[in-house]
């Protein structure tokens, strides 16, 4: 039996998946969940998101959206008795309302929050709540290796503008909710997680996440020649403990606002 690119890509998701999920659980403890009648899971990938907010809101009727099919098909591998959707979210269309709109790790890589934030607001039912987490991880050295590795190399022409640069700091987010909205609350939180493996296992989180617009441009020689360059750095940036662990630094922004 074969494995698709597809099932391989749900699976590397999930291999860190306790570490993946310990941030949209902190994220819906800071909401009222408990109280939604409806919910929607936006980027839900594997469906570990929306299994933590069925959790969390026990009487919601919950739907998962995502962008990729191979996530959808994980998702409703795991969650048989949830409807599943394949919709990109910059053109979803759903006008709600909504009790509780989650978007955990997803946003990031949508563009256009000055139009995105708004729009889903306006999905929401009076009191419902819009709630974010997003990596804020773009000047870790996992990332600024990953971006230096990716212009100095002949795979440069390739990769160039795959990096994800555009991001906004809390205020600007507060600021642009302020307005349309009872309540906007905004933090950042560093996880520093441990990992076994060395720095080989950064490569294999990241594979999951943020290496794959840059690995699905390159052919299986290129991908093995950028990563023994990206791990040639990132072993000179994070410092392997005497059994083999690392700790991995990573800055998340949260966001939950309430109409």
């Amino acid at each position: 039996m074969t494995t698709s690119s597809a099932d391989w890509q749900a699976r590397q998701y999930s291999i860190f998946e306790e570490e993946r999920t310990r941030p949209v659980r902190d994220l819906l403890n800071a909401t009222r969940a408990q109280t939604a009648r409806t919910a929607v899971d936006l980027g839900c990938g594997p469906g570990n998101s929306t299994e933590t907010l069925i959790a969390h809101a026990p009487n919601a009727s919950v739907i998962g959206i995502d962008s990729s099919s191979d996530m959808i098909d994980a998702a409703k591998k795991r969650l048989a008795h949830v409807e599943f959707g394949l919709a990109d979210i910059s053109a979803w269309q759903a006008e709600g309302p909504f009790d509780l709109i989650l978007a955990n790790a997803a946003l990031q890589w949508v563009p256009d929050h000055e139009t995105l934030f708004p729009s889903l607001v306006g999905k929401l039912s009076k009191g419902g709540q819009l709630a974010v987490q997003m990596p804020d991880n773009l000047d870790e050295p996992a990332h600024r290796l990953m971006r230096e590795a990716a212009a100095d190399g002949p795979w440069r022409d390739k990769l160039k503008g795959v990096e994800r640069t555009a991001r906004y700091r809390a205020d600007w987010y507060y600021a642009m909710l302020k307005p349309r909205c009872a309540r906007v609350d905004v933090w950042r939180t560093t996880y520093h997680h441990p990992l076994e493996g060395g720095v080989d296992a950064i490569i294999e989180w990241f594979k999951g996440s943020a290496l794959r617009p840059f690995l699905a441009k390159l052919d299986a020689s290129e991908t093995s020649a950028f990563l023994d360059r990206y791990r040639a750095g990132l072993k000179t940036a994070y410092t392997v403990f005497d059994d083999g662990s690392l700790l991995l630094p990573f800055p998340r922004l949260f966001i939950v606002a309430t109409r």
